[in-house]
Parts: C-alpha cells; structure tokens; sequence
C-alpha cells in the first residue's frame, strides 16, 4: 500500500492508535451531519476493518490521514468503488476529518494527492465525487480540486429515506485535466 505524503499531511495505513479517534469522530454530529447517523465504536471499527481488506484487495482504498508535524490522526482521504447502488459507475474520491482539522485546507490538500495518485499510478481516467445536495464545504473542495458539476447528473440517493441526505450531486474529473 503506498504511502502519500503532501507539504502537511500523510495518507497512509491505519494503526490501531487511529481507532479512538476515528471512533470518536464517528460519533461526532456535526462530521455526520451529510451522512447519517452517528456510528457505534462497533461499527466504526468494522470500517476500519473494511477500509484495510478492500485497500488490499484493490490496491486502493481510504488512507488514515495524519498531520506530519504533530503525528496527529485527523480522518481519512481516499478512493472507493460506487456503490453497485447507484445510478452511474466509476471510482469515487472522498474525504472525511475530525471538526478539530476543518477550515485548515487539509481536505484539499489531501484530495488533491488523492486525485493525483488515482490518474498517475492507477490510470483511472475518471474520479467521481458524491455528496449532499446541502454539503457546501465539500463541493467547495471538489471545486477546488478541479472538479465540475453538470446538475443534469444530480440525483436521489436511492438507499437513502426522504429527507435532506437523499438529494445528492455529481462531480467529475478526467485525467485530462494535467494531474
């Protein structure tokens, strides 16, 4: 699994030290605010766990992402499959960090190693990005990372009830766009 490093950050294999925080970042609200429910330790674990198989199985995954000043655990960064669920396919990029890290730039310094790595080393010709129609923050930093919105393409979460987690955008990037 290889390892990115950026000016401030490093994307790299989970530790068991990265559990608590991770955990407790789960059960925060406010960082569930786009993506339901509060977690358990149990299920926040289990993700953990997931998180490393499918890493291992694919060769990418969702990297635990540490400030490498301070060595500190401030969330994840990576690249998943869409879910068979969906209404289109591809490779997805995303990101998630503790309350603590916001409003520093770190999502999108990490995004941007994410999408880098995503074209150069795996030869993905499209990430795609999912979120809330509501999560201004994050289509901020898809913005900022080059990517673009067609509404054409905005849809319902079709595993999500009605409510307002269920109307989701699209973003993309190609590998056109000199990454």
């Amino acid at each position: 699994m290889p390892e990115l490093c950026t000016a401030r950050l490093t994307l790299r294999r989970w530790r068991a030290s990265d559990l608590q925080p991770w955990a407790a970042m789960n059960a925060d609200p406010e960082v569930r605010e786009h993506l339901g429910d509060p977690l358990t330790r149990a299920q926040s674990d289990a993700s953990v766990a997931r998180f490393q198989a499918e890493f291992d199985q694919r060769g990418y995954g969702w990297w635990a992402v540490e400030t490498r000043a301070e060595g500190e655990f401030i969330g994840f960064a990576g690249l998943d499959r869409v879910d068979e669920e969906m209404p289109f396919t591809g490779v997805e990029i995303g990101w998630r960090l503790a309350r603590s890290a916001w409003g520093r730039g770190y999502a999108t310094e990490a995004a941007l190693s994410v999408l880098a790595h995503g074209f150069r080393a795996l030869g993905l010709r499209e990430i795609l990005a999912v979120t809330t129609a509501t999560n201004f923050r994050s289509q901020a930093v898809m913005r900022r990372i080059g990517m673009t919105r067609d509404p054409a393409d905005d849809f319902d979460a079709p595993t999500v009830p009605a409510g307002p987690l269920r109307p989701n955008v699209l973003y993309r990037a190609a590998r056109s766009l000199g990454v």
